[in-house]
């Protein structure tokens, strides 16, 4: 009932950018944390590419239960956690956000988001229709972070960014 099935392209974009910078070795040991969780699909995800543990928060509970179920049907209940809430977290700083959300939502959350980040850190971003790009851009570099590249699916956009070292 949590979204997230790999079946829309903002997840498929999410996975494809996680999948690039695992090849860069950047997942490797990584503290990853998943805003907007909803199945868990993405924590998931980067912890089979190489990330040591994963949180994940949500507003929704339906989608913290889906997260947590999906981590144990995956033996990864000991790697992944996930808690009601949204940024910021209360928690150190993460190597890696995910936030597969709607730009809207990007563009509130961005100062948050930033800030989970630690120093030389990486965001992907997804859940951008393409004519919402430039708005989404300009709230994260106004929070401090420089986007490095970028995926597209039909309307969609993927963003990955990173914070200053």
């Amino acid at each position: 009932m949590a979204f997230g099935t790999g079946l829309h392209p903002t997840t498929r974009l999410c996975l494809a950018t996680l999948d690039a910078i695992a090849d860069r070795g950047a997942l490797t040991g990584a503290r990853v944390l998943d805003v907007g969780c909803g199945s868990g699909i993405l924590s998931i995800a980067a912890i089979r590419l190489g990330a040591a543990s994963a949180i994940g928060v949500d507003p929704d509970p339906i989608a913290v239960d889906a997260t947590i179920a999906n981590a144990g049907r995956n033996r990864l209940a000991a790697r992944i956690t996930a808690r009601r809430g949204s940024v910021p977290t209360g928690d150190r700083p993460f190597d890696v956000v995910l936030a597969n959300l709607i730009a809207s939502l990007l563009v509130d959350l961005a100062p948050g988001i930033a800030a989970e980040l630690r120093p030389g850190g990486m965001l992907v971003a997804s859940g951008i229709f393409v004519d919402r790009e430039p708005e989404v851009r300009i709230a994260l570099e106004a929070a401090g972070l420089t986007v490095t590249d970028r995926g597209a699916e039909g309307d969609w956009v993927a963003l990955e960014a990173r914070r200053a070292a």
